[in-house]
């Protein structure tokens, strides 16, 4: 039986958070990126889409 895979979102850090705001740094953290170059895969809903907003100038995102 085959697996069915969930649709989602490759996210990568591509500017650092050095000078962003508290909040900002915050939802890079909570999406899993700490350093320039980590990617994490999340799951493409509203909580995460809205997270990706919030620090649509400091990441990357393409379909997983």
């Amino acid at each position: 039986m085959a697996t069915k895979k969930a649709a989602g979102l490759k996210i990568k850090l591509v500017k650092s958070t050095i000078g962003s705001k508290k909040d900002q740094i915050a939802t890079a953290h909570a999406l899993g990126l700490f350093k320039i170059g980590d990617e994490k895969i999340q799951p493409d809903n509203e909580q995460t889409k809205g997270k990706i907003n919030k620090i649509s100038h400091l990441v990357e995102v393409t379909k997983a």
